[in-house]
C-alpha cells in the first residue's frame, strides 16, 4: 500500500501512531512492511490458503460475531442434500462436466431448491461473456421458506459446511503451502479477530494484486466471508474496500468501459438469452426476488430514454433493439487474439497502453499489427503507437515496419489538469475537478473527441435507412457547445444526465426511487441518481471536515443515495439499536418512526424493525426490517453462493495456472473452470503433474513502484521520476543469486514460453526463501512499468505472462507466473525467438501439443 498507494497510506500511519497495530502480508518485504510492526511473508498466488486458514480459525475456536451471522448472513440456511463440496471430490464441487469446463449448479441450491441453479451450459456461456456475478445480488429468487436452523447444528446448514469445508486448512498447512510460520499466522489470526465484534471492526482493503489471479474472484469472496463472520461489514471501520489503481478505475466499472456491462451494473443484453426487453428485464430482477434489483424495469428504462430521447417509447420496448448484444467474449483478451486472426480491422486505445501494459505483450503487438487502423488517443507518443517501427518484435523480424498494414493515427489527449468532470474514487465517491489550464495545442478531452466522433458519424449516415444505424441515428447528441474554443460539450451537463430529471418537469431526480418504468423518467446511470440532487452538483461539495461531523458527508458525493457505508443497517442490531455505543452510526429512531444517525440510512426510511412481508410478497416489499443486504435476493450477507460464481460456491485452494507445487490439498490442480486460450501462441508452462515443470523452476510476480505509474506512459517521461528509478531490474533473493550466479547489479535474462526479458539484478534480503511442502520455492519479483518509449526504457515484465483468466470477470491471472532465470544479457534478433523456442521444445511445449503428458505414479517430476 505505501508503495503503490501512498496518500491512502498516511492514514495507516497516522493509526499506527495513534496506537494500531500493523501487519504486513506480501511475498516481498516493502516500503509497507518497514513500516509495520510484523511482517509475514507469504507464497504468490497461496492466498486462498491463507485465508481459508483464518475462516478455521474463526470457525473451530467460536471467535464469529454470533447474533451478527444468525440475525444477517445465510448461516443457517440448509443446502441441498445432492451437494458434494471439494473435500469428497479431490477438488471438485457437484455437478462439474469436465467437456465444458463449467459446473451445473443445481446442487449448490438451497434445500428445495434445486431447480433454480443454472446448468452447465448456461454456466458457460456465463464464463464467456463474464457474467457470472450478474446473478450473486439478483439471481434466482430466494424465498421466505427456505428451511433454516437456527441452532446452527444441522450438518446441512452453510454454518457447517463451510467449517468441514475449510476444516483442513489448519496453520500447520498453512505453513506447508503457503510458508507462513505458524507463530505470524496465528498472529494475524488473534489481531484479526480481536479487533472485531460489538466493540471494535476491522477493514479489509486490497489492491489488483488479488483481482490478478486465476481465482482472483473467490480470493476476494474469502475475505468477504472473514467480514461477515467477525461482523464487520456495514459497519463503521469496516467492510472490503478495494484499493484502485487510478482515480476513477470505481467510475470506470460504474459507468463502464466493460464489454458486459450498462451503466449501474446493468447487464449487456446477450443475443440468444435475452432476444426481447422482457426476457432482459426478467433476467435482471427475477419477478418473485427481494430487494431493489426487483425495480430494475425503471432502472433500465430510465436509461434507455437517456440514450434515445423521444424516439425511445413504449411501442418500440423503448429502443430496447438498438442496443449491442452479446455473442460471447468478447474482452480485451479475446480481441487481441481476435486481431491476430484477422477478424478486427480497427481499433480505439485511450487511456491504456497494451504494447507494454497487457499481459502477454507479444500478442498485444502483433495484433495491432495486424489491423487496418489503430486510433491512439494519448498524453505521449507510447509504445502502443510505436510498436510498428521499434517494438520488441521488429528486431525478431516478426513485424517488418514497410509491411505492417496497420495505419495509426495518434492523436494528443488532455491530461485531468485540462479538463472538468468528476473523478468516482474508491470509496463510490464522485469528486468534481475544475480544469486548471486550457490543454495545450491539439490536445482534447475525451468528451471533445466522442462528442464530433459521433457527431461525425450521424453525419455520414443521415441518410441511411438500415435497421444497423438506427439505434446511432436515435441517439441524443444535442449537447450544447462551450469552452474556450465554443466546440465541446460541458462536462457539468453530462453529470446532469447521467443524474436523470423527470421528463415532464425537467427537475432532478433526487433518488433513484423516483425513476419508472413508463418512460416517464430519464437518468444515464441510476446509481450515480441524486449526484444532482436540486439541480446542484452535489460532486463539488469541499467542506471542510472541521465544519462538518466525521462522516464528512458534504465532501463529495458517493453513490448510491450519498450513503458513505453500504449496507449500514447491519451497523444496528436486529432490533435497530447500535451494536455498542462506540460503534453507533444508524439506528432507529422508534419516537420519531425512521432511521436515523450519522449517515443516510442504506435501508427504508420509515420501515421499523419489526417489520415483516405478508405471504406472497416481493421486491422492496419482501425485504423484512432485520434484512440489511438490501441488493441481494434474500437480504442476507452470503457464506455461501448458491449461485453467481462460475467456480464454487465457496473458494478453495487452487494452484496458478503455472506453479511449481502439486497442489497439496486436492487432486485437482488449478482452477478446473479457468478461462484458458488454447492455442501455440499462447503456450502455458507446463505444472505438476504435468511433465517437464522442472524447465521453469521458480516463481515471479509483478508490481508497482512509488516513483513510476502502471506502463510508464506519463512516468518515464518526467526527468525527476526518471533519475528515481532509471532502469528495469529484477530483485532476487541471495540464496537465489547464489544458486543462479547472478551479480548485484549485473544482468540477468528471465525466459517463460512466451519471452524472454533482461533486467538489471537487484540482490536482496527483502525476497526470502520459502519451504512448501518437501522444496525450497525461489520469487523474483519485478516492477512493471518499462518499455521503449520515454526517457529511460527497459524491457516489459508483462511480455513473460501468459493469457489465463479467472472465469467469473475474465481478468487475467499476472500476479503469478513460472520462469527460469538465467545471469547476463538475453539473446538479441531472430536469436531470442530461436531461444525461448528451446525452452518450449524442453518443456514438451510444440505447437499443437500446449498440455504435457502427465506424471505416471513412478516417474519423479525431473524425469
Amino acid at each position: 500500500m505505501a508503495e503503490a498507494h501512498p496518500v491512502g497510506f498516511q492514514y495507516v500511519v497516522e493509526a499506527k501512531n495513534r496506537g494500531a497495530k500493523v501487519i504486513h502480508i506480501d511475498p516481498r518485504f516493502t516500503r509497507t512492511s518497514a513500516l509495520a510492526h510484523t511482517y509475514v511473508p507469504v507464497r504468490a498466488g497461496a492466498d486462498i490458503a491463507f485465508l481459508g486458514g483464518v475462516i478455521n480459525y474463526i470457525l473451530s475456536n467460536e471467535k464469529d460475531f454470533r447474533e451478527y451471522v444468525l440475525a444477517y448472513t445465510n448461516a443457517s440456511m440448509l443446502v441441498s442434500e445432492e451437494f458434494q463440496d471439494t473435500e469428497e471430490l479431490g477438488g471438485l464441487f457437484s455437478g462439474y462436466d469436465p467437456e465444458t469446463g463449467a459446473y451445473d449448479q443445481s446442487s449448490w441450491q438451497y434445500a428445495g431448491q434445486q431447480d433454480e441453479g443454472q446448468e452447465e451450459e448456461e454456466s458457460h456461456v456465463d464464463r464467456e461473456t463474464a457474467s457470472g456475478l450478474e446473478q450473486e445480488s439478483h439471481g434466482p429468487p430466494v424465498p421466505a421458506d427456505v428451511p433454516r436452523d437456527p441452532t446452527l447444528r444441522d450438518p446441512r446448514c452453510v454454518y457447517q459446511v463451510l467449517k468441514r469445508h475449510y476444516a483442513r486448512y489448519t496453520p500447520e498447512v498453512v505453513e506447508r503451502l503457503c510458508g507462513v510460520p505458524r507463530d505470524k499466522f496465528l498472529e494475524v489470526c488473534e489481531a484479526w479477530t480481536a479487533n472485531s465484534g460489538r466493540e471494535r471492526t476491522t477493514a479489509l482493503v486490497y489492491s489488483v494484486g488479488w483481482t490478478q489471479h486465476s481465482v482472483g474472484v473467490q480470493y476476494i469472496r474469502a475475505g468477504a466471508i472473514i467480514q461477515l463472520l467477525l461482523g464487520n461489514m456495514g459497519r463503521p471501520g469496516g467492510g472490503v474496500m478495494a484499493l484502485r489503481g487510478h482515480a476513477s478505475i470505481q467510475g470506470s466499472t460504474d459507468i463502464p468501459t466493460l464489454f458486459n456491462l450498462l451503466p449501474g451494473y446493468l447487464p449487456m443484453p446477450h443475443h440468444r438469452q435475452h432476444e426481447t426487453f422482457r426476457q432482459w428485464v426478467d433476467a435482471i430482477r427475477h419477478p418473485e426476488q427481494q430487494g431493489f434489483w426487483a425495480n430494475a424495469e425503471s432502472y433500465a428504462v430510465s436509461l434507455l430514454k437517456a440514450y434515445f430521447g423521444d424516439a425511445a417509447t413504449a411501442d418500440n420496448d423503448f429502443g430496447y433493439g438498438w442496443l449491442p448484444r452479446l455473442t460471447g467474449d468478447h474482452g480485451t483478451y479475446q480481441q487481441v487474439l481476435d486481431m491476430i486472426d484477422g477478424k478486427i480491422k480497427g481499433y480505439f486505445l485511450l487511456g491504456q497502453n497494451p504494447a507494454v501494459g497487457s499481459a502477454h505483450g507479444r500478442a498485444q503487438r502483433l495484433g495491432m499489427a495486424n489491423l487496418d487502423w489503430l486510433v491512439v488517443r494519448d498524453l505521449f507518443m507510447i509504445e502502443s503507437a510505436t510498436f510498428w517501427k521499434d517494438g520488441p518484435e521488429v528486431a525478431t523480424g516478426e513485424i517488418v515496419p514497410e509491411q505492417c498494414r496497420t495505419e495509426v493515427f495518434f492523436l494528443p489527449a488532455a491530461s485531468h489538469a485540462e479538463k472538468e468532470g468528476t473523478f468516482t474514487q474508491t470509496q463510490r465517491m464522485l469528486q468534481w475537478r475544475e480544469k486548471a489550464v486550457e490543454p495545450p495545442g491539439d490536445c482534447r478531452s475525451e468528451l471533445w473527441f466522442f462528442y464530433h466522433l459521433g457527431r461525425l458519424l450521424r453525419e455520414r449516415l443521415a441518410d441511411s435507412a438500415a435497421p444497423r444505424d438506427a439505434g446511432l441515428l436515435n441517439l441524443t447528441w444535442d449537447y450544447p457547445l462551450h469552452g474556450e474554443r465554443g466546440d465541446e460539450p460541458s462536462g457539468e451537463d453530462v453529470l446532469k444526465e447521467i443524474n436523470g430529471y423527470d421528463l415532464a418537469t425537467g427537475r432532478p431526480l433526487s433518488s433513484f426511487t423516483e425513476m419508472r418504468p413508463d418512460g416517464s423518467t430519464s437518468g444515464g446511470c441510476w446509481i450515480y441518481t441524486g449526484v444532482y440532487k436540486d439541480g446542484v452538483n452535489q460532486a463539488a461539495r469541499r467542506k471542510p471536515r472541521t465544519e462538518q461531523s466525521w462522516v464528512a458527508g458534504e465532501w463529495g458525493w458517493a453513490w448510491p443515495a450519498d450513503r458513505r457505508t453500504l449496507y449500514n443497517r447491519a451497523s444496528a442490531d436486529p432490533e435497530g439499536r447500535p451494536w455498542s455505543e462506540r460503534k453507533k452510526y444508524v439506528w432507529w429512531d422508534p419516537e420519531a418512526g425512521e432511521w436515523t444517525g450519522y449517515d443516510v440510512p442504506d435501508f427504508e426510511r420509515t420501515k421499523p424493525p419489526s417489520y415483516r412481508p405478508p405471504e406472497g410478497a416481493t421486491g422492496v416489499e419482501a425485504i423484512s426490517g432485520d434484512d440489511p443486504f438490501i441488493m441481494q435476493g434474500d437480504g442476507k450477507g452470503w457464506l455461501y453462493a448458491p449461485s453467481g460464481l462460475i467456480d464454487g460456491p465457496m473458494p478453495t485452494h487452487y494452484e496458478p495456472a503455472e506453479s511449481m507445487v502439486r497442489n497439496p490439498l486436492y487432486e485437482q490442480q488449478a482452477n478446473p473452470t479457468r478461462k484458458v486460450y488454447d492455442r501455440s501462441d499462447n503456450l502455458t508452462n507446463p505444472s505438476p503433474p504435468e511433465r517437464h515443470s522442472e524447465v521453469f523452476p521458480y516463481v515471479f510476480s509483478t508490481s508497482r513502484l512509488t516513483e513510476h505509474h502502471t506502463a510508464g506512459g506519463m512516468s518515464r517521461q518526467l526527468a525527476y521520476l526518471s533519475e528515481l528509478q532509471p532502469e528495469m531490474f529484477a530483485e532476487v533473493s541471495p540464496e537465489l543469486a547464489a544458486e543462479r550466479g547472478l551479480e548485484h547489479l549485473g544482468w540477468a535474462h528471465m525466459v517463460t514460453a512466451r519471452a524472454a526479458i533482461e533486467a538489471r539484478v537487484l540482490v536482496t534480503d527483502r525476497l526470502i526463501p520459502l519451504r512448501i511442502e518437501d522444496r525450497i520455492v525461489h520469487q523474483i519479483w519485478m516492477p512493471y512499468h518499462w518499455g521503449g518509449e520515454g526517457l529511460v526504457t527497459g524491457d516489459s515484465a508483462n511480455d513473460l505472462i501468459g493469457i489465463t483468466l479467472d472465469p467469473n470477470v475474465l481478468i487475467q491471472e499476472s500476479k503469478v507466473g513460472t520462469c527460469d532465470i538465467q545471469p547476463g544479457r538475453r539473446p538479441t534478433g531472430p536469436a531470442l525467438l530461436a531461444y525461448v523456442t528451446g525452452y518450449r521444445e524442453r518443456a514438451g511445449l510444440v505447437p499443437g501439443h500446449h498440455t504435457p503428458p502427465l506424471l505416471t505414479p513412478d516417474q519423479p517430476e525431473e524425469s
